[in-house]
């Protein structure tokens, strides 16, 4: 996977650091790559003691820096959802059409960036059961 570029790169850095984690199924944008760095895993403390991370406008930045620093994390992508699919509960799915911001693993971005008819065509009552693998990138 070639992770995707941020969508503007003289805006890294400037997003808050609270952000939903994970959820929503479809993405948007890459705002910014960021990493994470612990104290008590072995980072430098720069906070008194609280976690921090760093920006960066491209994951093979992101990456080179996670691999060189104690006590950082894995990358992770800061991603706009312009739309997305919440599931208050197992199998039940409801099409939010609110922006949010949320943190994910970069690999999530293997999915297909959403489209007008990802959500229509996913909560669709004709569409196939393999429907969760197909919106995850798993099958074609």
């Amino acid at each position: 996977m070639n992770p995707p570029a941020v969508l503007d790169p003289d805006a890294v850095g400037t997003y808050p650091a609270l952000a939903k984690a994970g959820g929503g199924y479809v993405w948007d944008e890459v705002l910014e790559y960021r990493v994470w760095c612990y104290p008590a895993k072995g980072a430098a403390d720069e906070c008194n003691g609280s976690d921090y991370y760093y920006s960066f406008g491209s994951y093979d930045e992101a990456h080179r820096f996670c691999q060189q620093t104690a006590g950082a994390e894995e990358v992770l992508a800061l991603v706009l959802q312009r739309e997305y699919l919440d599931e208050p509960a197992p199998g039940e799915f409801i099409h939010v059409a609110q922006e949010r911001v949320t943190e994910w693993p970069v690999e999530f971005l293997s999915r297909p960036r959403r489209t007008a008819q990802t959500i229509p065509d996913f909560l669709s009552p004709s569409a196939p059961p393999n429907r969760l693998d197909i919106l995850r990138g798993l099958v074609e």
